[in-house]
Formats: structure tokens, C-alpha cells, sequence
């Protein structure tokens, strides 16, 4: 009953002593809020980032292997029977089970005509089983059926900025639109499901032919891309190396083909967010150690100013343990209470920028998660540098003598 009555005491005794002293505890407890903030934040832009990238990648296309001739460097003499054909696609298809869909495309810069203004467009002629690959999203209209792929009919699909600068006040539905000498009707107008930045054959202001239709542009029907979608995320580096030994195996030895997938892309966002979240640990172990400092400090100036209370305080019978505790608890409050705020804040943030992202759904939905280990740990490392930081003083403080402590002015 007495050491519990003790035990009150000394919590009602360190309470009061930061109560007394509050300015000087807010600015000491601000590093601790800070180191708090920060390891929750840490692992919050990790998991973002890697959310982010992913939910890219699978916009780009879900387990997707592209392939493309290499023209560049050293390699001379490229013929004609080097170029990746229809064959070529229909090959993987049948070759690799774990491939679910197969697409080509063959694009080449042009010019287009629409209400007697002539711009610049990038005409791509695509396969059945694009659309399924890439994701396009079809923003009004239609995509092509099996017919318009297989007959050579003179239709196509525009990009939004297209649509809106040849046709600016009526839909582009329906309407003809002229690509170098032929005429096309407009039957659909269509987006990537998330921007590439002019790094696939679609630009911001592209058309979309059946491939067959890019005959009446060139002489040759090769393909400039070919694709594959494997089956799984863990099938992509077998299709991959499969579709290389097909191609290769289709065509003369000199030809140098690059296939490559998606997942360098995500490799890369992963050894960023890894070097962020490095930086961050960097940053609140920066923060924690200098705030760790100021409580030690604040408590060594304590324990000085307090010099004459701890003498009265033994003088009566309060043993050592009481006055270690007493310190070591003041020390725990001020880091525990700043842990407590700072995660507050790391919480709120993703949780306000959810909310504002919510009313821009052109943006895209990226949900910012919050790591519930993470608030653990932030709230763990923090107590614990208060009680690391603080020992000291408050083993100076259970060690002054009685008699020295009362004669203290």
C-alpha cells in the first residue's frame, strides 16, 4: 500500500514539475515530436511510392513484355526479313503457354487534316488484343471490332487533344478526318488509362488505325513493337527470355532484338524509395539524438535548480529509487508526449491529402497508407531515447547527498 502511495506520488511529482516549467517542455519535447514525425513518415513514402509505381505499371499494362528491333549503334545492314512480322506474334503466341494475349503496332509520323487545318499526328496501326494489353481507355464511341481488324476498313480512334483541336465545338464521333491522302471516320476517341510521357508509340495527340489500314501509308506491314502478357507477375522473366530465343530463332543471327518488361521500372522506384527512406531514418535519428540532448540537458539544469527540493525530499525519508523514478518518469513524459503529437501529424497528413485527392478524380485514386508498425516503433524508439537521454540526470539526482543538497543556495 505504501510503495503504491509512493508510486503516485512520484507521478503527481514529475507531472507537476513540467507543469511548472511549461515553455521549457513544449521546446524540449519539439526535437522528440520531430524524430517521431519522421520515422512514421518513413515508411508511409515507402509504401506510397511502391503503391504509386505499381499502380502505374499495371495502368501501362499488367505483366507486359515488349519487344523491338534494334536499329541503333554499330548494327549496319539491316534487311527487310529482320523486321518483326505478323508471324512473328503469332509465333509467341502459340510457343509460350504462359502467355494470355499477344498484340504489334507499327507506327510512323504523318500529318492530319480536319476542318482545312493541317497538324502533326503519329499514326499507329495496332492488332487485335492492343486495347486488353495496354488498357486504353475509351473516353466516347467505340474501340475496333474483329471486323474492322480483319478488313482493312477505313476507321480510327483519336486521342482527347486531337479530338479537341480538329473538332473544337462538336464531337469527333463520326466525323472524317484526313491522314495524308486517305480519309478516315472517327469511331471512337480514346486516353492511356495512366500518361507514359511519350515514352510508348502513343503521343498526346495520336490515331489509331487497324493495322492492315497502315499499308495505304508504307510498303511493308512488319511490326515496330511486339507485346506479350504473361499469365502472372512470376511468369514475366521466363515469357521474356522466351520471346528473345523465338525472335532470334525466327530470324538471322545478326539481327539484334531488345525485349525487355516493366519490372526495371518498378526495380528503379523501389532503390528510390529506398534511398529516401534512408535519408528520413537519417533525418529522425538526427532529430531523436539532438532532441535526446535537450532533454538531458534541460533535466541536468532541473536537477541543479532543484538541488534543495531532492535534499528535503531524502531528508524525510524518500529513498533513492523515488527520486531516480521521479526524473526518469519526467523525462518519459516529455518523450512520450511529443512521440504522441508527432505521430498525430505523420497520421494526419495522408489521411488529409486522401481526402483532398478525393476531388480530383481525373488525378487518379493513390491511397497514401499508414503503417501501423511503423506509429509502434515511432512511439517505442521515442520513449525509449527520453528514458536513454534522462538517466543520467536523474542518476545525479538520486545520488546527491541529503546534507550537501540542503546547504545548496
Amino acid at each position: 500500500m505504501a510503495s503504491g502511495m509512493l508510486q503516485g506520488e512520484t507521478w503527481q511529482l514529475a507531472w507537476d514539475a513540467l507543469r511548472s516549467n511549461k515553455v521549457r517542455a513544449a521546446l524540449t519535447t519539439l526535437g522528440v515530436v520531430i524524430g517521431s514525425c519522421c520515422i512514421v513518415a518513413v515508411v508511409t513514402v515507402a509504401l506510397a511510392g511502391r503503391r504509386y509505381i505499381i499502380s502505374q505499371i499495371e495502368g501501362i499494362g499488367a505483366n507486359l513484355v515488349y519487344a523491338e528491333l534494334v536499329k541503333a549503334g554499330v548494327q549496319r545492314g539491316i534487311t527487310s526479313g529482320d523486321e518483326m512480322t505478323l508471324g512473328d506474334m503469332e509465333a509467341v503466341r502459340q510457343g509460350i503457354p504462359q502467355v494470355i494475349q499477344v498484340a504489334g503496332t507499327r507506327d510512323i509520323p504523318t500529318t492530319a487534316i480536319a476542318n482545312s487545318v493541317e497538324r502533326p499526328v503519329r499514326l499507329v496501326g495496332v492488332t487485335q488484343g492492343f486495347q486488353q494489353i495496354r488498357n486504353l481507355v475509351i473516353v466516347s464511341g467505340r474501340y475496333f471490332d474483329p471486323d474492322d481488324l480483319s478488313s482493312r476498313s477505313k476507321v480510327c480512334l483519336v486521342t482527347p487533344q486531337l479530338a479537341g483541336a480538329a473538332f473544337p465545338h462538336d464531337s469527333a464521333v463520326g466525323r472524317e478526318i484526313r491522314i495524308g491522302e486517305v480519309s478516315l471516320t472517327v469511331i471512337g476517341v480514346f486516353r492511356e488509362r495512366v500518361a507514359t510521357f511519350g515514352q510508348s508509340e502513343i503521343s498526346s495527340e495520336s490515331v489509331l488505325v487497324p493495322l492492315p489500314v497502315i499499308r495505304d501509308f508504307v510498303t511493308d506491314e512488319y511490326l515496330g513493337t511486339l507485346y506479350a502478357q504473361a499469365d502472372a507477375a512470376e511468369d514475366v522473366p521466363g515469357v521474356t527470355n522466351q520471346v528473345a530465343e523465338i525472335l532470334q530463332s525466327r530470324h538471322r543471327p545478326a539481327a539484334k532484338y531488345s525485349v525487355q518488361n516493366l519490372s526495371s521500372l518498378l526495380e528503379a522506384a523501389q532503390k528510390i524509395a529506398l534511398a529516401l527512406s534512408v535519408v528520413l531514418v537519417l533525418v529522425a535519428l538526427i532529430a531523436l539524438a539532438i532532441s535526446g540532448v535537450g532533454i538531458m540537458n534541460i533535466m541536468l539544469v532541473t536537477v541543479t535548480e532543484r538541488t534543495r527540493e531532492i535534499g528535503i525530499r531524502k531528508a524525510i525519508g524518500a529513498p533513492r529509487n523515488a527520486i531516480l523514478y521521479q526524473f526518469l518518469i519526467e523525462a518519459l513524459l516529455i518523450s512520450g508526449t511529443g512521440a504522441l503529437v508527432g505521430i498525430v501529424i505523420a497520421v494526419s497528413v495522408p489521411a488529409v491529402m486522401n481526402l483532398a485527392m478525393s476531388f480530383f478524380p481525373d488525378m487518379g485514386r493513390v491511397d497514401i497508407p499508414v503503417s501501423w508498425v511503423s506509429v509502434v516503433l515511432a512511439f517505442l524508439v521515442s520513449c525509449s531515447t527520453g528514458l536513454i537521454f534522462g538517466y543520467l540526470p536523474a542518476s545525479r539526482a538520486a545520488s546527491l547527498h541529503p546534507t550537501d543538497s540542503l546547504r545548496y543556495e
